[in-house]
């Protein structure tokens, strides 16, 4: 059974060139938009994916913007808006040491460093200088965890676990 991943969704045309806004839900997105990229297209009442190449990429405001080769006008985007845009698995290239998927990080159990239970990650944030991971903890308090080197201490993907040494005042 092919698996695939979630890149971002459209929510509107932009302008009259045939642009779409794209809210993005990738950890790459310089890679996955830039020129040549392939993307699959999935609409709500079509069973098949729609294969697109990407022509052009921008960003404006909170959204991507991307423009597909063939697709040169609003006319012929506006079918595309409430579309899924995702990769296939065989899209998924290597990763350095310690860099990770997106998906490979949430539902991963958060531990101290002393063995206390966290949570688990629900959320990846990127506000800038580094990613921030949204664990939901007991009572469904949620803690903001920063993917840095003395905080985040381990992470294995294949149990599922993340060890962390928080910073005083980080679970308060």
């Amino acid at each position: 059974m092919d698996k695939w991943f979630n890149v971002g969704k459209i929510v509107n045309t932009h302008g009259i060139k045939g642009e779409v806004r794209v809210v993005s839900r990738t950890d790459f997105a310089e890679e996955r938009y830039k020129p040549g990229s392939k993307l699959y297209l999935f609409l709500p009442k079509e069973k098949e994916p729609l294969e697109l190449t990407v022509k052009a990429h921008r960003q404006h405001k909170n959204f991507d913007l991307l423009q597909f080769e063939g697709y040169g006008n609003i006319n012929d985007v506006e079918k595309f808006r409430e579309g899924i845009l995702k990769v296939h698995e065989s899209q998924l290239g290597e990763l350095e040491e310690d860099e990770f998927y997106f998906h490979e990080i949430i539902g991963c159990n958060v531990m101290t460093t002393e063995g206390e239970e966290i949570g688990k990650v629900t959320e990846i944030l990127t506000p800038g200088a580094n990613d921030v991971w949204v664990v939901k903890g007991k009572g469904g308090k949620e803690y903001l965890i920063p993917y840095i080197a003395h905080v985040v201490l381990k992470v294995d993907v294949k149990e599922k676990t993340v060890i962390i040494d928080p910073m005083e005042g980080l679970l308060s």
